[in-house]
């Protein structure tokens, strides 16, 4: 448990998907726990991208011809690989974006988890679908999934092995070849991802991995592959889609999110307490699903406030690789300046802060606590719009509608979470929040972690879906293949034998009738 060593970054970089790194110009990259720098990466061009693409274009055709069985096999040693593997991933997960090894863990136990769902369950939802035809009897459907050749996959620097690789398998065991983009402050997480993809059976040319800014490997990307996945802000999202739309090409997202977490009156305020904690302050905060908005019932939000200022200002902060610290640091200056601009604005307007609301350079360049506001208007920065960092803000509220009318009172709607008394009011709730997740008893894991389930936004939070079926079905082209029987030349406007003008006759009648028929 310790940062990677040099000769572990040397090995990685030679997988990135240029040739010849050596004589490249190169970008340092910073352990986030102490902002030195600890390697660097060769920067690839719009050039070395088409490379990539040509290459990744020209091994799917023989990926995509085996049966998916024999794909998911593959994915499903790369699962066992990275249990194997799990101390290194958490290694370069931690030193890439400064996270406590906790949740670097969680990374690679949803990594492996997620590779395993796809390698088990992807065969069956990939194959051939018999279903009903025009006419029972005389008419054959079948429906089967072909791959979209080349998906482009930009991935963020939050959760750099999770949202490197969960769209990756599910595009991989569909048949296609991958060309990703990882972001520049954390390649190696990625790199080492495909190492074990590599490992595990998959011909380099299928996961190619190209570093570099997204001013020109990103667009490279939306203008030359077949598909585009994308995990970032949702003004960059936009801006993706806009430019997949006029190429006609798929593209699905995951964006960013202003989630609320609601308290009912009769909840277990320390099991909310907890459970708020998790949901909020999970990977300090840098993650889209992650909470920024509690409202509370006011009956309790006295309690609630005093116990979770307090618990939040017990939370260890520490810069090490192991699992003494509940909470580590920001992956970048610019995260910190982001907190500090929107603390600072908040407390100029009359905001309270009951927990937090320091940097610690004490601890290392990138740390700063996490932080409880009270008091936050609309008028102040963090009221609306996405910190993406450890800072939450209490409401109390008079009552559950008042709750659900805010928690909806937003652009955004991509994950939710409801502690209330009891299952029935909290489903209730869950009902009328308007997010593409919402977690009971819980902040977003549970909803995450339920890999057969679908995941993504609504509203400017996202588009599509990952995981369960809905996230690998988006990387194929459904086609139909439909075999008529016993009609004759003229098709459905004749049956050979019988006059034309009695079955046209007839036909309105026969049609109806279809209705008792299963399934029509």
């Amino acid at each position: 448990m310790s940062k990677p060593s040099p000769a572990y970054f040397q090995r990685l970089a030679a997988l990135a998907a240029i040739d010849d790194p050596a004589g490249r110009e190169t970008r340092p990259v910073l352990e986030a726990f102490s902002g030195a720098e600890m390697a660097t990466i060769p920067v690839a061009t719009a050039e070395d991208l088409e490379l990539a693409v040509a290459r990744a274009r020209s091994a799917q055709s023989a990926w995509g011809d085996r049966s998916a069985k024999a794909r998911a096999a593959v994915v499903n040693r790369f699962s066992e690989l990275v249990h194997d593997n799990a101390e290194a991933l958490m290694d370069i997960a931690q030193a890439e974006t400064g996270k406590a090894r906790i949740y670097a863990q969680e990374e690679v136990i949803d990594v492996a988890l997620t590779a395993r769902f796809y390698a088990q369950n992807g065969p069956k939802m990939l194959a051939d679908q018999k279903v009903p035809g025009m006419l029972p009897g005389a008419t054959d459907v079948r429906v089967r999934y072909q791959p979209k050749g080349v998906v482009g996959v930009i991935s963020p620097w939050n959760y750099p092995l999770t949202l490197a690789v969960s769209d990756a398998v599910a595009a991989l065991i569909a048949g296609n070849a991958v060309v990703i983009k990882p972001d520049s402050n954390t390649p190696y997480c990625c790199l080492a991802l495909a190492e074990l993809l590599y490992q595990a059976g998959l011909p380099r040319e299928l996961y190619a991995v190209v570093p570099g800014p997204g001013s020109v490997v990103g667009q490279a990307i939306v203008a030359q592959t077949d598909y585009v996945m994308f995990t970032g802000s949702s003004a960059t999202g936009a801006t993706l889609a806009e430019q997949a739309g006029r190429r006609l090409i798929g593209f699905s997202a995951e964006l960013g999110g202003k989630n609320p977490l609601i308290i009912t009156r009769n909840a277990d305020v320390d099991k909310a307490v907890a459970g708020a904690a998790r949901a909020c302050f999970s990977n300090s905060g840098q993650l889209c699903i992650s909470i920024e908005r509690i409202y509370v019932d006011r009956a309790i939000s006295d309690e609630f406030t005093e116990k979770f200022a307090r618990h939040v200002s017990e939370m260890t902060l520490a810069p090490t690789y192991d699992f003494t610290a509940d909470m580590g640091s920001l992956a970048s200056a610019q995260q910190v300046e982001t907190m500090e601009a929107h603390v600072t604005d908040a407390v100029a307007k009359g905001a309270k802060v009951v927990a937090g609301g320091r940097k610690r350079a004490d601890i290392g360049p990138f740390f700063y606590e996490p932080t409880v506001l009270t008091d936050v208007t609309d008028q102040m920065t963090c009221f609306a719009d996405e910190t993406f960092g450890p800072l939450v803000a209490i409401y109390p509220v008079d009552s559950t509608d008042e709750a659900v009318k805010l928690a909806n009172d937003t652009d955004y709607g991509l994950n939710a979470s409801v502690f209330a008394g009891g299952d029935e009011e909290a489903q209730r709730i869950a009902e009328q929040i308007r997010a593409g997740t919402v977690n009971i008893n819980e902040g977003y894991a549970a909803a995450w972690a339920s890999t057969a389930a679908p995941m993504g936004g609504m509203g400017i939070s996202g588009v599509g879906r990952r995981h369960g079926a809905e996230g690998l079905i988006k990387y194929t082209e459904p086609q139909t293949i439909a075999t008529q029987r016993y009609i004759g030349l003229d098709g459905i406007r004749g049956i050979r034998g019988i006059p034309q003008s009695l079955y046209l006759k007839l036909t309105p009648t026969l049609i109806r009738s279809l209705k008792y028929l299963p399934g029509r």
